[in-house]
């Protein structure tokens, strides 16, 4: 019996990622919510304590960087967006450890199973096209026992603002916002991606004034 031939199609392209006004507007309001709101020691907060090889996913235009503490030895970043990926490139050569910014979309992820130590997902779950997948995949390319790290904008915990934000969801709101949407439950999709819950806390962004669709905040860690 002849031997099968290898099957030589190329993979699926992964969907283009354009947001061409939208880049730039975050660009600017990212970096001042930074000083100004808060977002920095967020952040740090988020950070805190990794190290080894970390992938992160939906890296814009790199502010995590220069938060990443000395234990970490290489991060790898991925960002589809092209003129955040510019942006994330230089503040990759500003960042204290090595950075790598790699095009593509988290429901491709670079590297084989179990090849990372850590992976960080920072206000980019909103945004992806399947969530399932890409938590699928972050799951695969961590090592047995290695961390996620996650802080995430989700669905608000009153029946008004929740209301609010599914029918901003169903009109405007992805379309002026990159693809986000503001109901998502990031806390329910990491369990259900088989991760186990280690620990987080909920809390508003702006901790004080009114509370907008993207308030309601996740910060917390799960372990493969």
């Amino acid at each position: 019996m002849a031997p099968k031939t290898p099957d030589r199609r190329p993979a699926p392209r992964a969907p283009r990622v354009h947001h061409p006004l939208f880049a730039r507007f975050y660009a600017r309001f990212s970096e001042s919510a930074d000083t100004r709101g808060g977002l920095g020691a967020l952040r740090t907060e988020l950070l805190a304590g990794l190290s080894g090889r970390v992938v992160e996913i939906g890296a814009g235009n790199g502010l995590n960087f220069t938060h990443y503490p000395p234990g970490v030895t290489e991060v790898v970043a991925v960002e589809p967006e092209p003129h955040l990926r510019r942006l994330a490139g230089e503040a990759a050569l500003r960042a204290a450890v090595p950075v790598t910014v790699l095009p593509g979309t988290a429901e491709a992820l670079p590297g084989p199973d179990g090849a990372f130590d850590a992976a960080v997902a920072s206000l980019v779950l909103c945004t992806v096209r399947d969530v399932p997948g890409v938590l699928a995949e972050l799951r695969r390319v961590l090592r047995p026992g290695g961390e996620l790290r996650f802080f995430e904008h989700g669905a608000a915990d009153t029946p008004g603002l929740a209301r609010v934000q599914r029918g901003l969801d169903r009109t405007v709101w992805p379309l002026l916002f990159g693809g986000c949407h503001t109901s998502r439950a990031p806390l329910a999709a990491i369990e259900a991606a088989g991760f186990d819950l280690v620990s987080y806390r909920s809390f508003d962004v702006p901790e004080q004034g009114p509370r907008l669709p993207s308030s309601p905040c996740v910060l917390g860690t799960a372990r493969r």
